[in-house]
């Protein structure tokens, strides 16, 4: 008589289960699995079954425990896609003319219908709402008449002072009448350029550089001198140096820490080296540090603000990417040009609103912000992964993908046949939203088969499903 046929075991039953899913697809690489409690009352086992089948699973590899979090399906391990190249901008500087492109493309990433892969603002599920509101409530019963009055620059003291407390981060030590409230990083910006231009002067920036950047840039009359960029480090600073033999610069606008759209993080050595650079040549240095609390490595990275002994760097940031987009609270740091920038502040908007600076002041000074940064960061990372392996997955042979240590955009190259304003209108009819390539440069046809995704929306089957869709319209395009 032949041996008996092995019986699976219960547990074994439960993991073969799990395990088909994996393989086809249903579960798919960091997927949160049900909790213990869940999956035994799903299957109808004990926990202790449970259990075991969650840790055959790790064992054959399939999944991972994380403490304190659950358990995940392990992620496969895929070919990494190449990074873009050093972008090669034309040396001569130029007029802007981007604004009318810009437009037409953000007219889709207002529509709520759309699913938004273009813009850069982080989903509301990622942003402590409840406690801002909190805040902002209480605030307006207490304040009374003054919380409908002019809050005159430099703005809410209250914030100045724990931006100067949070300057000891950045590599620096700042004092609250160092800083200006400002209506978000865009004025900030705004600001420090009229302090330092003039009409028809020349301003250096990266390339590719934020087209809210290039707008500013185009508003003031100013010229722009595009420097090229790498994907992992930023401005090349050999490249500036020789423009700057070459023209004159007022100033040079550049983003050190995960700037968008790529997403590079430039190297201390090198904040260091701009730094002494510009001083020496005596052209003033706009710092955008917009995005600089959103890295996923263990430390933060140091501002160029940080190597400044001469007040030759003006320092701008908001809290518009890591708290309350909406508030349009930004501050500057401008340095020696402190009096003409707050002059010009007052003439700009007069002051800034009384209530949303004093709310997010409250929620630093309670110690929340740096609990929300640990968890909004790990959530960022996710995701920016996910898209990644989504790209890898979905578009073309010969994509390639910027891997960015911070922040929430990926940066995309698409196959050179690839035209970015079409696949945007083809997405866009679709339902998809997604921000060229061409709206990233002060010449419009830079930037033809680059695309700029964000991340700042959680994974979901929705998602996947239009990022799926739009490696289908690029394919399409080959």
């Amino acid at each position: 008589m032949g041996a008996l046929a092995h019986k699976p075991k219960l547990y074994e039953q439960v993991a073969e289960r799990l395990s088909d899913a994996i393989a086809a697809g249903t579960l798919r690489g960091g997927d949160r699995l049900p909790s213990v409690r869940q999956l035994s009352l799903r299957e109808r086992v004990s926990i202790s079954t449970v259990l075991q089948a969650y840790m055959h699973l790790e064992a054959v590899g399939l999944i991972e425990t994380r403490p304190q979090s659950g358990h995940y399906v392990r992620r496969r391990e895929r070919p990494r896609l190449a990074e873009p190249q050093v972008s090669q901008p034309a040396k001569s500087a130029t007029p802007v003319t981007v604004s009318g492109l810009v437009s037409q493309v953000y007219r889709a990433m207002r529509d709520p219908r759309v699913i938004q892969l273009g813009g850069a603002w982080p989903a509301t599920e990622l942003l402590p709402v409840r406690r801002l509101m909190r805040e902002l409530n209480i605030l307006t019963r207490e304040s009374g008449e003054l919380g409908i009055l002019y809050d005159a620059p430099p703005g809410c003291l209250e914030l100045r002072q724990q931006l100067a407390r949070r300057s000891l981060d950045w590599g620096g030590a700042l004092a609250a009448d160092d800083f200006i409230i400002t209506c978000g990083a865009s004025e900030a910006i705004h600001l420090g350029l009229l302090a330092v231009a003039r009409t028809g002067d020349t301003i250096a920036i990266e390339s590719p550089a934020y087209y809210g950047t290039l707008q500013n840039i185009e508003s003031l009359g100013l010229k722009a001198l595009e420097i090229p960029c790498s994907p992992r480090h930023g401005m090349e600073l050999d490249a500036l140096q020789a423009a700057l033999e070459r023209r004159r610069v007022a100033a040079v606008l550049v983003v050190p820490s995960f700037s968008n759209p790529v997403g590079s993080c430039m190297p201390e050595e090198n904040r260091r080296r701009l730094v002494a650079m510009l001083e020496e040549r005596g052209i003033p240095l706009i710092e955008d540090d917009l995005y600089g609390d959103l890295h996923f490595g263990p430390e933060r990275p140091r501002t160029c603000k940080s190597f400044d002994t001469t007040g030759n760097v003006m320092l701008c940031g908001s809290f518009s990417k890591t708290l309350a987009p909406g508030f349009r609270v930004g501050y500057v740091a401008p340095g020696k040009f402190r009096e003409r920038v707050e002059l010009l502040k007052f003439s700009h908007t007069v002051a800034t609103a009384t209530l949303p600076p004093l709310a997010i002041a409250r929620f630093l000074e309670e110690g929340g912000y740096d609990r929300h940064l640990r968890a909004l960061r790990r959530g960022l990372k996710a995701q920016v992964e996910r898209m990644a392996e989504a790209v890898a997955e979905f578009f073309p042979e010969g994509t390639r993908v910027a891997r960015p240590e911070g922040g929430s955009l990926l940066w995309v190259e698409l196959p050179p046949t690839v035209d970015s304003l079409a696949l945007h209108e083809r997405a866009f009819a679709v339902g998809i939203s997604v921000a060229p390539g061409p709206i990233f440069s002060a010449r419009t046809d830079s930037y033809r088969n680059f695309i700029r995704l964000s991340c700042g929306q959680p994974w979901t089957p929705r998602i996947e499903a239009a990022v799926s869709s739009l490696g289908c319209l690029a394919r399409g395009l080959v």
